[in-house]
């Protein structure tokens, strides 16, 4: 068994299984994040990302395992874990018939924030997320990237040591979504903040996480560095266009690993290869000794997604909610009863 008083981390989980049922949410999740790293959970609705998350948050008990956050015991010690965390949720939390100044006084006073300190705080974190001059303005007047900016800030007034963001874009224009960004970019940089993102937006991870894990079907299957992670494949990515595509797949001589992972869509094949030279060399020679035509070329890095990709055999990629999803709907709807 790991020693946790040992190690100064944010978060630790050792076995962290949760069980609805028959059904298995989180399977044995073992997982370390250091203080003041952002971190990032990659996986489709339904992998367990939320449900880690809800264990962590001391939202839901765990069945088995055991979890700390800043040497704390998420199931002993709810209390003051509570008071150490941040978390933005996916689905709206803010009360529209306040301001946002008043949101955030409401906010201060249930953490208990000192009257003393609530002024600067608050003034503070609507300054940081530029919504200063709009704090005495109805949050129901607000557009969706506003209100998620004024989540964000109300989080940061009682001054978290980790901070949970539940795919906190979702829904957003790409605009919106980049503002958002530099905003958590700074969280990180300028104030030390551990923050656990769940995302399943690969230019969101790449850009905010010095780390991430891939979790699906409740277990984390790859932690690491998303470029190290990238790398990892060994592989480029070729995609050509043709005249007559399938005769130019057939020609090529793919190895039967290239070619399980070769596809054909709308006249385009895609290839994962290791030599994408050496594959463009045999495409340009069968362009000449068979007339087909190649009519474009073009070669990228991996990403996150095809790392997604080869771990777990299908694409990342934003699906129906599942029956872990519904289950935790449900839950919400009893807690706000």
């Amino acid at each position: 068994m790991k020693d946790f008083e040992a190690v100064m981390n944010a978060i630790l989980t050792e076995k962290l299984t949760k069980n609805y049922g028959s059904l298995t949410a989180l399977d044995q999740v073992d997982l370390e994040v250091p203080q003041g790293e952002s971190f990032g959970l990659l996986g489709p609705n339904g992998a367990g990302k939320t449900t880690l998350i809800s264990v962590l948050s001391t939202l839901l008990k765990p069945t088995s395992g055991r979890a700390e956050l800043c040497g704390l015991d998420v199931a002993k010690e709810q209390a003051r874990v509570r008071a150490k965390i941040g978390i933005v949720f996916q689905d709206p939390s803010l009360d529209e018939r306040l301001t946002a100044r008043e949101n955030l006084e409401l906010h201060c006073s249930l953490y208990g924030v000192p009257l003393r300190d609530r002024a600067a705080r608050m003034d503070w974190a609507l300054e940081f997320i530029e919504l200063k001059a709009r704090q005495h303005e109805l949050v129901k007047t607000f557009s969706g990237g506003m209100r998620r900016r004024l989540e964000i800030a109300r989080c940061l007034t009682h001054q978290p040591e980790v901070l949970f963001l539940d795919e906190p874009t979702v829904g957003l224009d790409p605009q919106t979504r980049d503002h958002i960004w530099t905003y958590l970019e700074s969280l990180g940089s300028e104030l030390g903040m551990t923050i656990v993102l769940t995302t399943h937006y690969m230019e969101e991870a790449d850009r905010l996480c010095s780390r991430v894990a891939i979790i699906d079907l409740g277990r984390i299957i790859a932690v690491g560095d998303p470029e190290e992670l990238k790398q990892g494949l060994g592989q480029s990515i070729v995609t050509m266009a043709s005249d007559r595509p399938e005769e130019l797949l057939e020609g090529l001589e793919l190895t039967e690993d290239e070619r399980a992972r070769a596809s054909l869509v709308n006249g385009r094949i895609t290839l994962s290869v290791a030599d994408p030279e050496r594959m463009l060399g045999r495409a340009f020679k069968l362009e000449e000794s068979r007339g087909l035509t190649v009519m474009s070329v073009s070669i990228s890095r991996p990403t996150l997604n095809d790392v997604f990709l080869k771990f777990t055999g299908r694409e990342l990629r934003e699906e129906k909610a599942d029956k872990v999803d519904g289950m935790m709907m449900r839950k919400r709807a009893r807690t706000k009863r």
